[in-house]
């Protein structure tokens, strides 16, 4: 192994590399990842994120009728009434009860390279305000759609038992007045079917909020979902029923869940294709290695071969995935590609060591390291473990080689030519 043919594997490298990163980016830019592209069209298509608030209610203040006294001489002899004039305001009554129920009904879409965890939801709330003003006056209740994009089946929106005027604008909601006296309570009932996608939130208020008397009961198809960030955990859980309730709640928080999602594989090919060359580089070090260790130093013709077979891997990947499930367009992919090596292999040094060499470093570093993109978060440490087993290999092996007689400039070796052991040299 002479410098000058360590600089040309070295080149055959860099230059599979960038084919790599540019394969990657281009299953990237097919699977809409980047730029959100795909899920905007499912969001049409289906529905958005679901952020449903709670019910408002806002009292407008009236003019007020006085008795206004008449004087004579200094004596009063009589009233009059007289309208009190005053500038009109929104005053904000209290949401004392909330009874909540949802259902969420996961079903996972796939469009292009994406799955999108899309579901159906149930919703049923009823509610009660209470005039604490000491005032009465015309109360108007609000209720606002969880998304403007959505559609909402079967919609209740009553008060009292009267129903809401024909909603003509989704981003206003529905809104309903009715006349309330002093200390007078109000029910409220909301219903509808729809469908969204991704994360279900119940929002009480914008900043902090008081919360009385409130329970929300929320079913699900699935176990493992999840609570993003700034969101509470329920009070109780039953299998795939959670519950929350509070008597008397002040918070900042809201109430969400977010959905499980399957694996994506345009992301996972483009990730196992920008990984690539790590693989590459372990390979090439270990076929090095071993073609010093054992005579057999392979011509840089050669590893471009293997390089193009490694290629050929992801390659198939990236397009296997548009029409097979990912996992058997990873199995496909890997036995072509093992294929490819051990055959040219085969010829250039023989069955055994294509076998017991090229195929095992092949499985390890490509297929094995490939298989860690699968498992969530294991990738790093999967790379790790295998980089070091790796290292402890290649130092055992070469512990011995003299490196200032390998990188010498004299004549080769036996077996330097590349053909098989055993064959005369021409």
């Amino acid at each position: 192994m002479t410098p000058i043919r360590l600089v040309a594997i070295g080149f055959i490298f860099f230059c599979t590399a960038i084919a790599w990163m540019v394969l990657g980016s281009t299953v990237t830019a097919r699977s809409g990842e980047a730029d959100g592209s795909l899920r905007a069209e499912v969001e049409q298509l289906w529905g958005g994120e679901h952020l449903q608030r709670a019910p408002v209610a806002a009292m407008m203040t009236h003019d007020v009728e006085r008795a206004i006294p008449h004087f004579k001489d200094g004596k009063q002899v009589g009233t009059h009434n007289e309208i009190v004039r005053r500038d009109r305001e929104r005053r904000p009554i209290a949401l004392v009860k909330s009874e909540v129920r949802a259902a969420l009904d996961l079903e996972h879409r796939r469009k292009g390279l994406l799955w999108f965890p899309t579901y159906g939801v149930g919703f049923e709330g009823h509610y009660r305000f209470e005039n604490d003003s000491g005032e009465r006056g015309d109360a108007d209740i609000a209720f606002t759609f969880p998304s403007a994009q959505g559609v909402y089946d079967g919609f209740v929106f009553k008060v009292n038992g009267r129903e809401a005027p024909a909603v003509t604008d989704l981003s206003r909601g529905a809104v309903l007045r009715v006349p309330l006296e002093a200390g007078q309570q109000v029910d409220v009932d909301v219903a509808y079917r729809s469908r969204g996608i991704g994360t279900w939130s119940y929002w009480f208020g914008d900043g902090v909020s008081q919360v009385k008397d409130f329970s929300l009961t929320l079913a699900t198809n699935v176990a493992d979902v999840d609570f993003p960030n700034g969101s509470m955990s329920p009070s109780t859980r039953a299998g795939t029923t959670l519950g929350w309730a509070f008597q008397n709640l002040v918070t900042g928080q809201h109430i969400a869940v977010e959905l499980p999602s399957r694996l994506n594989p345009g992301p996972v090919a483009a990730r196992i294709s920008y990984f690539a060359p790590v693989s590459l580089l372990f390979f090439f070090t270990v076929m090095v290695i071993l073609g010093v260790v054992k005579n057999r130093n392979l011509h840089p013709m050669n590893y471009f071969f293997l390089a193009a077979a490694f290629f050929a891997f992801h390659l198939l990947l990236a397009y296997l995935v548009d029409v097979v499930d990912i996992f058997a367009a990873f199995g496909v992919s890997a036995a072509v590609s093992v294929a490819l090596v051990v055959s040219y292999l085969r010829i250039v040094m023989g069955q055994r060591a294509a076998w017991l060499q090229a195929a095992v470093a092949q499985l390890i570093f490509l297929v094995v390291f490939s298989c860690a993109f699968f498992v969530e978060g294991q990738t790093g440490l999967s790379v790790a473990i295998g980089a070091t087993a790796t290292l402890f290999v290649l130092m055992q092996l070469t512990a011995r080689v003299k490196w200032a007689e390998v990188f010498s400039s004299g004549p080769p070796t036996a077996g330097s030519s590349g053909l098989p052991v055993g064959l005369p040299r021409a």
